[in-house]
Formats: C-alpha cells, sequence, structure tokens
C-alpha cells in the first residue's frame, strides 16, 4: 500500500470533519434554517453587514446565482435586508435585521449542548490547541497569493 502523504491525510481529515460537523449542525438548526442560510448569518454577525452580495459570494466560494437564492430565502424570512447600493444605485447591500440576528443567537444556543457533550470526550485545550495550525492553514487558503500559486 502506497504511503499517503501527511498534509493529504490532514486535507481528508478535515473533509469528514466537515461533512459529520455540517450533517450535525443541520440537526441542531431550528426549522426551516440551512447550513449555508446559518453560515452566511454567522459571517454577517461575526465580520459585520453593510455587505455587497458579490463579495459574501466571493467569501463563500458560491456562484453569484447561489448566493443570489441564499439572500432571497433569508431575505423572504426577515433575516436579512438588501437594501440599495447608496454609491451604485443598481448595485445591493446586505444588512442583518434583529430577527437575523436572533435566529443566530437561538442557533448557537441549540448548538451548545452538542458542543458540550464534544467537551465531556476532548477537552477544550485540545480544540484551543489546534486553533493556530487551523487558522493559518485557513488564511493561507483563502490569500490572494496562495490562489496565483496553485495549479
Amino acid at each position: 500500500m502506497t504511503e499517503v502523504p501527511v498534509p493529504f491525510r490532514v486535507f481528508r481529515e478535515i473533509g469528514i470533519i466537515d461533512q459529520l460537523a455540517t450533517t450535525l449542525l443541520g440537526r441542531w438548526l431550528e426549522d426551516g434554517l440551512t447550513v449555508p442560510q446559518f453560515a452566511l448569518l454567522d459571517h454577517l454577525v461575526r465580520l459585520g453587514d453593510d455587505r455587497n452580495p458579490s463579495d459574501l459570494a466571493d467569501a463563500f466560494q458560491v456562484t453569484r446565482g447561489a448566493m443570489t437564492n441564499t439572500l432571497a430565502r433569508l431575505e423572504a424570512r426577515r433575516f436579512v435586508e438588501l437594501r440599495p447600493d447608496a454609491r451604485d444605485g443598481r448595485a445591493k447591500r446586505v444588512f442583518l435585521t434583529d430577527a437575523g440576528r436572533a435566529v443566530h443567537d437561538r442557533a448557537i444556543a441549540r448548538i451548545g449542548p452538542g458542543i458540550a457533550g464534544l467537551l465531556a470526550d476532548i477537552p477544550e485545550a485540545e480544540f484551543a490547541a489546534a486553533l493556530p495550525f487551523l487558522e493559518r492553514l485557513r488564511k493561507l487558503l483563502d490569500s490572494d497569493d496562495y490562489r496565483a500559486r496553485a495549479p
């Protein structure tokens, strides 16, 4: 059997963890809120709103159409509001509503017991120890410089 390089094994583990975590997250969210919708709300809470939909599509590495669809669904539920861009009347800006913040807060509260279950088996210190490497890897993969070098 061929020895698999360590970086590939790391990416394999991240991929498997992503699939498992996404499935769990979907179970923990309230009815009707999808993982991509929650991820977008979380992005707006974490980094602030007043965002351009195209920039959000780029950040999530999805098509403009996919982002438009997600935003339309969130807007229909009044979790986000799309307003005209003051600098470019043809463009829109995305704003988080109070209802969007509230559903995000409820989602975080619903996720809490699941996270607590993980902490019963893996100490928080181990999660903290993994963060520097994961953050560095994410920043590298997300950088324009790295994307320009990638085949």
